[in-house]
């Protein structure tokens, strides 16, 4: 509908099957009618948003952000917020999108079990370097380039915030049904394995 009100529109589009972890699946479309139809769309639904064509970049490097939250209770409502996070770098220096492009994951996709394998991979045990490194870094290096990083921070805590409390009814619809009322509620928390800054 946008393109047709807007013909000069040309965006792309990244598409996130459903149940995917790293990197499994995602890729990206120029058209909405390149969405792989093959395979098991059906019983794997996708996630399809429009793709950021002029992020941020660090060292030419298309980079992403991976906070901590901890919902401890929702009536109540008790948020935590780790004190730092992680960021993952492509490997590749960024380009826009084109057709020729968009295929080279290690420029646009930042999972870690990805870029893993490119040859410009970059371990480092420094938080501050490697192609995998800390948030609080990413921070400093902002505020180097004079962004005010503690507004950004609490930019990102108050979103975080307001994304909680826009899911927390359909949370809470969740919750009572797995755990009647009356009945305590869990004394534990599932940690993932992709928390590794905590």
């Amino acid at each position: 509908m946008m393109k047709d009100n807007d013909p000069p529109w040309k965006p792309t589009f990244i598409v996130k099957p459903d149940g995917g972890c790293q990197g499994d699946g995602i890729y990206l479309i120029k058209d909405p009618s390149d969405i792989r139809l093959a395979g098991n769309l059906h019983s794997r639904p996708a996630v399809v948003q429009e793709y950021i064509s002029k992020p941020l970049l660090i060292d030419k490097l298309k980079f992403d952000i991976r906070l901590y939250v901890l919902l401890k209770s929702l009536d109540p409502l008790e948020i935590y917020i780790a004190k730092d996070g992680l960021s993952r770098f492509c490997t590749e220096p960024y380009q826009e999108p084109t057709l020729k492009n968009l295929h080279q994951i290690f420029m646009h996709l930042t999972n870690y079990s990805l870029n893993i394998h490119s040859g410009n991979f970059i371990h480092s045990d420094d938080a501050n370097t490697g192609s995998k490194r800390s948030f609080s870094s990413i921070l400093c290096r902002l505020s180097s380039k004079g962004i005010d990083s503690k507004k950004l921070w609490s930019d990102i805590i108050s979103l975080v915030i307001k994304t909680i409390i826009a899911l927390t009814p359909e949370l809470k619809v969740y919750y009572q049904s797995d755990i009647p009322a009356g009945k305590a509620g869990p004394t534990c928390f599932q940690v993932g394995r992709e928390f590794l800054g905590i």
